[in-house]
């Protein structure tokens, strides 16, 4: 677990926001209840226990579930029911997800569990933050949601180790039995009572969870895009003027403005954008890659705010079914179908794939003597022995078709499931799991854009680029060598996509982007 000394605890009343849900499940902020949740937890399981002790059956607190609930369970079976409920429906399959994205859900399933709409009692919700106060996150694997009535299989997982079941991952990051790891921490078990079972399960927490990381990574990415292309224009001897802030005003989408804003900055003072401004320059128009950065890095912009304000509403929503509304009443809903969010999480993977694609054609631009304005053959120390960045293009290209097929929506497929009773379904789930892989395909694909106009960059001495793209090649210059003989090309991606991930690359570049007054 990372060290957490420093970032204050995550409170559990209201709604919580991309920075919030990052910091507990990235970066291991603790979560702490407020008094006011806890009165509404308390409230609410009054509610809950009343209807257990009446004679009228209620779906969740005296029945069975799903295509089963029609059947009425006596109060001495209905501990057995809750932990039948968890331990059947934990049944996922294939690789572990990653931690980070079992924290998320933690935090969103008990966020939604503070909200007092559920029935939980408030012990059951104060073990679940303890867990994640402790660092142990239960084993959830990537196959088991269908992203409707929840992630069931997912959440079950996290249930079952609140029973002190299943395999959690630890605070030292060990795989161990839940047993092991609770008992270690001082935390006892939970025999859940009426109707948590179905409060831990029922929601769209896994899919929102991802959504946020993915935002939250989205918007580094798309700034890193326009730098790196901001390096490819300067490298192809293209134009800054195309980036007018009157052209711009022209198709007033705010994405595109912020976009082509960014990408001038970068290029302002640049020495080698000034050499070619002249009568002398023979070129009317640039390629559209180049010309058209900022209509397709603004329109993926506009679209992650679309994407934002989706994931800020259903982060101040209580998902679950049935709920216990404000006087008393417990009501069945179709809250927990995860439509809207699977949506979004499809669409953000089209501007993924779109951005991936122009910066693969800008880099294979600079590799092509055809098109490169008087680059050597592949940026080659000496073409033919030496064959440069041919095979980072290939890279790129590589991932780039893989995030076409990964754009392909997962929200259009329904699988009936529940002998019908579920017939209709969202795969949430699954469109989260793609974009996941989709972003990471997009880091990449800049990295190698980011290393070869970089070189690009040098090839073009004595000519300076200018401040702001300078530096992006001096930070990148720490890790990777300038040109020269053909080396080990992997381990350079490597770097170049962590000075992008870790945020190094854009904390370089800012302070020369002067934006003010645009």
């Amino acid at each position: 677990m990372p060290d957490t000394t420093q970032l204050p605890p995550v409170e559990l009343d209201g709604p919580l926001t991309v920075e919030r849900i990052v910091a507990v499940a990235r970066d291991g902020a603790e979560v702490r209840f407020s008094e006011a949740a806890e009165k509404r937890l308390t409230y609410a399981r009054q509610h809950v226990d009343a209807l257990a002790a009446g004679t009228v059956p209620t779906y969740g607190v005296s029945t069975g579930f799903g295509a089963l609930a029609t059947r009425h369970i006596p109060p001495e079976s209905r501990a057995a029911l809750q932990r039948s409920l968890i331990r059947s429906h934990a049944a996922g399959a294939g690789a572990a997800v990653e931690t980070e994205v079992v924290r998320a859900m933690m935090l969103l399933r008990l966020r939604t569990l503070a909200t007092g709409h559920t029935g939980v009692r408030p012990e059951t919700a104060l073990t679940l933050a303890a867990l994640i106060n402790a660092g142990i996150t239960p084993v959830v694997h990537e196959f088991g949601s269908l992203g409707c009535s929840g992630d069931l299989a997912p959440l079950a997982a996290v249930a079952l180790a609140l029973m002190g079941e299943g395999e959690v991952t630890d605070s030292a990051g060990n795989v161990v039995t839940a047993a092991e790891a609770l008992h270690a921490k001082g935390i006892k078990p939970v025999t859940l009572a009426e109707k948590e079972g179905l409060a831990l399960t029922n929601g769209t927490d896994g899919m929102l969870g991802m959504l946020a990381l993915a935002i939250k990574d989205l918007r580094q990415l798309l700034d890193v895009a326009d730098i790196t292309a901001a390096m490819s224009v300067e490298a192809l001897l293209g134009t800054d003027r195309v980036f007018a802030d009157d052209l711009q005003a022209l198709r007033p989408h705010p994405g595109q403005a912020r976009s082509a804003r960014r990408m001038a900055a970068a290029l302002a003072g640049s020495e080698i954008v000034a050499s070619h401004r002249g009568p002398d320059c023979n070129r009317v128009q640039d390629a559209y890659s180049l010309r058209c950065a900022p209509q397709v890095h603004g329109a993926a912009r506009d679209t992650l705010t679309h994407a934002e304000l989706v994931a800020e509403r259903e982060m101040a929503s209580a998902i679950d079914n049935p709920v216990v509304l404000a006087d008393g009443r417990l009501e069945s809903n179709g809250n927990f179908h995860g439509a809207p969010v699977a949506y979004v999480l499809d669409f953000l993977a089209i501007p993924v794939a779109d951005v991936a694609s122009m910066a693969e054609r800008r880099t294979d631009r600079m590799l092509d003597v055809a098109r490169s304005h008087g680059l050597p053959a592949f940026l080659a120390a000496d073409p033919g022995v030496d064959s440069g960045h041919m095979i980072a293009q290939y890279t790129q290209a590589g991932i780039v078709s893989e995030l076409k097929r990964l754009a392909m929506p997962a929200s259009v497929d329904s699988i009936p499931s529940s002998a019908m009773q579920e017939d209709h379904v969202s795969m949430g789930w699954s469109a989260a799991r793609k974009l996941r892989r989709a972003v990471e395909g997009l880091a990449t694909v800049l990295a190698v854009e980011y290393l070869t106009a970089a070189r690009a960059l040098d090839l073009r001495s004595p000519l300076r680029p200018g401040p702001a793209t300078a530096a992006a090649r001096a930070l990148l210059r720490t890790e990777v060598d300038g040109p020269g003989p053909d080396r080990h090309l992997a381990p350079e991606i490597a770097a170049a996509t962590e000075l992008i991930r870790s945020g190094e690359l854009l904390a370089a570049v800012t302070p020369h982007l002067d934006t003010s007054g645009k």
